[in-house]
C-alpha cells in the first residue's frame, strides 16, 4: 500500500468514526450554522437550543475528539460543512490556527467581552470559558500557609505527598508550556523533575482520581482543573478538600480555556461569527459557567454561586496561545524529566 493510500485510509477511518450531524427541529429553508464541537453534547445543546429560540437560526452540530475534528476539517477542505469549531484547551485552538483551519475574525463584541490574553492575537479564535489549573489539598494534613506556587511543589518537603495526572493530558502539557514561557526551559525542567521526585504514586489518568487519592490518604496535595473540584463538591457539600490558588504572589494562577473559531472555509461565516459573539454575552456565559462549574471568560459575568464561594484570584495574563506554541517543547521536557 502506497504512502498516499495509507494516508487516505487513515483520514477516511477518522471521518467514519465521527457521528453524523445532529438534526434540529427548524425547517430546511431557514438559516443554519454548523458546529463541530469537542465539548460534550450536554454542555452545548442547551446553549444551541436557547440560541435557536432567540434567533430562529438553526444550529446543527456534531461532537467528537478534538484531534479527530481537526483532521475532519482538514480532510474536508473547501467542502467542509463546519462553520464553527468549538474545543477545549488553548493548545487545541492553537493547533487549529497553526494548521490554517480557522479564519481571522474582526469583532468589536468579542474584543469588548473577552480579555486580550484569552483571545488569539490574530483573531482566529476566542476563549469562551475558563478552567483554572491549581492546587487541591486535604486541610487535615496541609496548612494552606505551606502552599504557594507550582514551583514550590518541587521542594523536598513535599516528597511522597504529591499526586498528579498523567503528562499525556493536554491540561498538564499546557501548564508546563506556560511555565516554560514564564521561567525558561532549564528552570521549568528543574520544577518538573522535582514534581516527579515528590510523587506519592504513579500519575493518574484523571483529575478526579487525583482527588480520590488525596481523600484516601495516598497523598496530601495535587494539581487539578477547578471544575473537577466543583463536580465533586456539588455531589458532596461536606467534601473534605480545599482549593488553593497558586502563584498569587507571582504572576498568577494558570488559566486555560474552552473556546471557538470560525473555520477557514465556512459556508456561513457571518452566522458562525454571530453565534460566537452571542456565546460571549451575559446569558450564554452564565449558562456555560453553571453547567460545568467553569468561570465565564467574560469578566463582567459572575460565576455560579458555588464557584464564587471559592474566592477570587489573580490569573496569569500570558496569552494562552503560548499553551499551544510551546506544547511540543513541553512534551519533550516532561519526557526528559521522567514525568509520564
Amino acid at each position: 500500500m502506497s504512502v498516499r493510500t495509507t494516508a487516505f485510509v487513515a483520514a477516511l477511518t477518522c471521518l467514519m468514526a465521527l457521528p453524523p450531524l445532529s438534526q434540529s427541529v427548524f425547517a430546511d429553508d431557514g438559516e443554519e450554522v454548523v458546529v463541530y464541537s469537542a465539548r460534550q453534547e450536554h454542555l452545548i445543546k442547551p446553549l444551541f437550543d436557547r440560541y435557536e429560540a432567540e434567533t430562529g437560526v438553526r444550529v446543527r452540530y456534531t461532537t467528537g475528539d478534538a484531534g479527530q475534528l481537526l483532521q475532519r476539517i482538514a480532510s474536508e477542505g473547501r467542502r467542509t460543512r463546519a462553520d464553527l469549531l468549538l474545543t477545549v484547551d488553548a493548545g487545541n485552538l492553537w493547533q487549529a490556527a497553526d494548521r490554517d483551519l480557522l479564519a481571522p475574525v474582526e469583532s468589536a463584541m468579542l474584543e469588548d467581552n473577552i480579555p486580550d490574553h484569552l483571545r488569539d492575537p490574530e483573531g482566529q479564535w476566542s476563549g469562551l470559558s475558563l478552567r483554572v489549573r491549581t492546587m487541591v489539598y486535604h486541610p487535615d494534613r496541609v496548612d494552606p500557609e505551606e502552599l504557594s506556587s507550582y514551583a514550590d511543589l518541587a521542594d523536598e518537603r513535599w516528597e511522597g505527598r504529591l499526586c498528579l495526572r498523567s503528562s499525556r493530558k493536554v491540561y498538564n502539557q499546557s501548564l508546563v508550556a506556560i511555565l516554560i514561557e514564564e521561567h525558561g526551559a532549564e528552570r521549568t525542567e528543574e520544577i518538573v523533575r522535582g514534581w516527579v521526585d515528590n510523587l506519592a504514586a504513579d500519575p493518574f489518568s484523571s483529575d478526579t482520581q487525583v482527588m480520590e487519592a488525596i481523600l484516601a490518604g495516598q497523598c496530601d496535595v495535587g494539581l487539578v482543573n477547578s471544575y473537577y473540584y466543583g463536580r465533586l463538591l456539588d455531589q458532596d457539600s461536606d467534601l473534605p478538600l480545599e482549593i488553593f490558588w497558586a502563584n498569587q504572589d507571582e504572576n498568577g494562577v494558570h488559566v486555560n480555556i474552552s473556546g471557538g473559531g470560525v473555520t477557514r472555509h465556512a459556508g456561513n461565516p457571518e452566522g458562525a461569527r454571530a453565534l460566537l459573539e452571542w456565546m460571549s454575552e451575559q446569558e450564554a456565559q452564565a449558562m456555560m459557567g453553571r453547567m460545568n462549574f467553569e468561570y465565564p471568560a467574560n469578566p463582567d459575568v459572575a460565576p455560579d454561586p458555588l464557584v464564587s464561594s471559592w474566592g477570587t484570584f489573580k490569573q496569569n495574563d500570558i496569552n494562552v496561545r503560548q499553551s499551544g506554541a510551546r506544547q511540543r517543547e513541553a512534551v519533550m521536557l516532561m519526557d526528559r524529566a521522567g514525568y509520564r
